[in-house]
């Protein structure tokens, strides 16, 4: 029998959807990221992921960008990226990957990943919300921990920049793996990593997956990336979500001018992650450090 899309997410920690961009968003998706691109290269946008910094803060240090951050805030000004995020065809997969009901999403982050223009560079094997430096016990019951949360890459130019170790969102890395990731550096081969395999994405397909998979990502100053990175996450994950979408700074989610950009759907994912920042008390810190 042919496992189901969430069992394969669960056994793998990752699963690839075609045409999670339908052509009703297309056009408008392209029209967004290219405005949104072509600020964050002039200066114009200065949220964005920076050469260099491979996790938030993400600071100012190199001109250089490989990624746009807050692409639904409302002074960049492109309602498409929120319209096709509360849109049926996504919500509907997110919906059946963590087995919950509509009325328990919450919306969480949305950014842009782009070849930056300069410099060719990798990011380091990692997990998302585990330390590199973690003993086996550690990510043992770090991973133990269901976060109620997806992330995914959708692809509107082909992209084989991910790879991932399938299986390793439940496991703890093997002494051979360990080596691979226990540093801040990142891999000359990505392929050395044992049982990694590189994720390729034609335009329009979406991987998902979990964030604490091992997974890393070379970027090519020479092919041209256009790929929407996001997460989604449902209420059940409570506090346990927090410093993984927090860190990333959403105090400007708060404002009506924002609010008032999104549809119905939107409005009610809005108030659930409102609800969260407003649970947590001061500062949620950062889940890992570029340092």
């Amino acid at each position: 029998m042919t496992p189901s899309l969430k069992q394969l997410y669960e056994q793998q920690g990752y699963v690839v959807v075609p045409n999670l961009v339908p052509d009703e968003h297309r056009a408008a998706l392209e029209s967004a990221c290219a405005n949104a691109i072509t600020k964050t290269r002039s200066g114009e946008w200065t949220h964005r992921r920076t050469v260099g910094r491979q996790f938030p803060p993400y600071g100012d240090d190199d001109p250089d960008s490989w990624g746009v951050q807050h692409v639904m805030h409302p002074d960049l000004g492109e309602p498409a990226f929120a319209r096709w995020y509360t849109s049926d065809a996504l919500v509907d997969i997110v919906k059946e990957l963590l087995g919950c009901d509509e009325d328990q999403l919450q919306m969480e982050l949305f950014n842009l990943l782009i070849n930056p223009t300069a410099h060719s560079f990798a990011l380091r094997w990692h997990r998302d919300d585990v330390r590199e430096s973690a003993s086996e016990d550690e990510e043992l019951e770090a991973l133990g921990v269901w976060h109620h949360g997806v992330q995914w890459n959708s692809a509107l130019r082909e992209d084989s920049c991910l790879y991932v170790v399938p299986g390793s969102h439940k496991t703890p890395r093997t002494p051979d793996q360990r080596a691979q990731s226990c540093t801040l550096d990142p891999p000359k081969d990505p392929m050395d990593m044992p049982g990694a395999v590189q994720v390729t994405l034609r335009p329009g397909e979406t991987v998902f997956y979990n964030n604490n998979i091992l997974h890393c990502a070379t970027y090519d100053n020479r092919e041209e990336r256009i790929t929407l990175h996001a997460c989604m996450g449902e209420v059940r994950g409570g506090p346990s979500r927090a410093r993984n979408i927090l860190q990333h700074g959403l105090k400007w989610m708060k404002e009506d001018r924002f609010r008032d950009t999104l549809d119905e759907r939107g409005k009610k994912m809005l108030e659930r992650i409102v609800r969260l920042q407003e649970s947590v008390n001061g500062d949620v810190g950062y889940s890992l450090t570029n340092e």
